[in-house]
């Protein structure tokens, strides 16, 4: 996970709290709207992936974390990464970092299924 954070903060200008908060959030969200093996199998391929999932969880998320319950797709997602503190201009470059990442550690058999089952998602990946 730390290798990640790194090149997400290197590609976004993030600062690590705020990378690490928002890849708990994206993969949060993909564990919840995405197909469950290919991500359960992303998820176990990124080591602390589900540590930063359940971080993002404990923290309450306000009216973040209400708008990102009741569903909404990937509008909800973005705006729950507003909230963790990321710009709009920063979200592309973070989803390419991670899917990019994703596609290294996991393979293209298991990223392209979860890409392209949500959608809107290929927008920022």
């Amino acid at each position: 996970m730390d290798e990640l954070i790194a090149r997400v903060t290197q590609k976004t200008g993030l600062d690590q709290a705020t990378a690490r908060k928002a890849i708990g959030i994206i993969l949060g969200y993909l564990q919840k709207e995405g197909p469950q093996a290919e991500v359960n199998q992303l998820i176990a391929a990124l080591p602390g992936a589900q540590e930063a999932i359940d971080e993002t969880k404990s923290g309450g998320g306000g009216l973040m974390g209400m708008v990102g319950s009741m569903g909404g797709g990937v509008m909800a997602l973005g705006g729950q990464l507003m909230g963790a503190g990321v710009s709009m201009g920063q979200m592309q470059p973070l989803g390419k970092e991670l899917f990019a990442y994703g596609r290294e550690k996991a393979g293209e058999d298991v990223m392209g299924p979860i890409v392209g089952s949500i959608p809107g998602l290929s927008q920022f990946v």
